[in-house]
């Protein structure tokens, strides 16, 4: 019973981790595939910022003691307060200068 708890959790948290790579790999993308900077700033903020935490969220469930999960969920709210923050002071900061 305990065995088929484990490989659920385990293949659950792979599932989450791999999900969160391909995000980030798409994010990767689209920073080379569009055309300004307003769109790649867009692109890499929205995919690697839900990446970044589905991969946190994989590794404190594999982990699977409240402080990993305490830790990931920290460094998520973390993340998820900065990226976005730096992400609009580009923006405004290439606005201003009056980057195309």
């Amino acid at each position: 019973m305990m065995e088929t708890l484990n490989t659920i959790i385990d293949i659950f948290s792979l599932t989450l981790v791999l999900i969160g790579a391909v995000l980030i790999f798409i994010a990767g993308i689209g920073l080379l595939r569009m055309p300004d900077l307003y769109l790649r700033m867009s692109a890499a903020t929205k995919a690697a910022t839900l990446g970044v935490g589905l991969i946190l969220a994989g590794t404190g469930l594999y982990l699977g003691t409240f402080v990993a999960i305490g830790r990931a969920l920290l460094i998520f709210l973390f993340i998820l307060a900065t990226i976005p923050i730096s992400a609009h002071l580009i923006g405004r900061a290439a606005y201003t200068t009056g980057v195309p």
